[in-house]
């Protein structure tokens, strides 16, 4: 849902436009410009998933710095967890000063006072869950913010949130949405986690969201064929046969979970500008399928129509 684009106000209201939709979206806290008030440019949308969100902000340079007087006001123990998607941001939480580069995640306890900024553009993704939603002690929080970059799951995660933020208009108000904002909550908790817990509750979580962690991992690497049961199982450091009694607990196949998803890729790149002009096989390739004619055949018997006609509908 787009919260708020300043291309369509008078530069005269943009100031008052951004603190009234940063406000809708996150915590109370205090906003400086770092810049021209008429030269204020913003897009913020805002996403729910389930009791989670997802809020993306690209904009120009601001400051913003939550005190505690705002920490005292009414409002939820929330965690958001962010991945800087362009410029550099400035975050200062726990008298710990870092600098978060393109790509780089980065850990928000807005319960506590903070300072974020970035100057000239920039753009962030973070997804926002509740304390409680989470169930970590506030002490792994903490103690992960500094050593996010250093978890196996760091890269996981990230892309994980790019993808949702890239695929947000089409998948938030899908039936699944509440589903992808809970699986999205264990795969936070799993990063902090390994980042910020003692070996022991490191272990547990792994177990407990090693279905989760699959499933991601699965998504962002649909583009190559060998992506065998045993590179997903070494990937996560557990024999073929864990990974086996694992999903299988969770009623998961991982063949059916493979080719669905690669399935809806293809779907989706089939009416995209691109597929609709490119070669059935050629998309068949691009989405993990080796065999053109074995993904015409899942693909009807899934969709009830060939790829071409598919491709060839009109209004895509």
């Amino acid at each position: 849902m787009l919260l708020l684009d300043t291309a369509a106000l008078p530069p005269e209201h943009r100031v008052d436009a951004f603190r009234a939709a940063f406000g809708q979206a996150s915590v109370p806290c205090r906003i400086e410009h770092l810049g021209p008030a008429g030269a204020v440019r913003t897009r913020m949308h805002l996403w729910h998933y389930g009791r989670a969100n997802l809020f993306t902000t690209d904009s120009s340079g601001f400051r913003l710095l939550r005190t505690p007087r705002h920490v005292r006001m009414e409002s939820p123990p929330v965690v958001a967890l962010a991945v800087q998607s362009s410029g550099v941001g400035r975050f200062s939480q726990f008298g710990a000063d870092r600098l978060v580069r393109p790509g780089e995640l980065m850990v928000n306890d807005l319960a506590a006072p903070y300072a974020f900024a970035w100057s000239g553009s920039g753009g962030s993704r973070a997804f926002q869950v509740s304390h409680d939603q989470l169930g970590l002690p506030a002490g792994v929080v903490r103690g992960a913010a500094p050593r996010l970059a250093a978890s196996p799951l760091h890269d996981l995660v990230r892309d994980h949130l790019l993808r949702m933020a890239r695929d947000a208009d089409r998948v938030a108000g899908d039936p699944g949405a509440a589903a992808l904002g809970t699986a999205t909550t264990e795969l936070v908790r799993a990063l902090l986690v390994s980042a910020g817990a003692p070996d022991g509750l490191v272990a547990t979580v792994r177990a407990e969201t090693l279905v989760t962690r699959v499933r991601a991992y699965v998504r962002a690497h649909l583009a190559e064929p060998a992506l065998t049961p045993e590179r997903v199982a070494a990937a996560h450091n557990v024999s073929v046969r864990q990974l086996y009694k694992a999903l299988a607990r969770a009623g998961v196949s991982l063949e059916q979970e493979l080719i669905g998803q690669r399935l809806e890729l293809a779907r989706t790149e089939l009416l995209s500008p691109v597929g609709r002009r490119r070669p059935i096989a050629a998309t068949a390739r691009a989405c993990g399928f080796a065999d053109p004619s074995h993904f015409t055949r899942r693909f009807r018997a899934a969709y009830g129509v060939t790829p071409r006609e598919w491709q060839q509908q009109p209004g895509g």
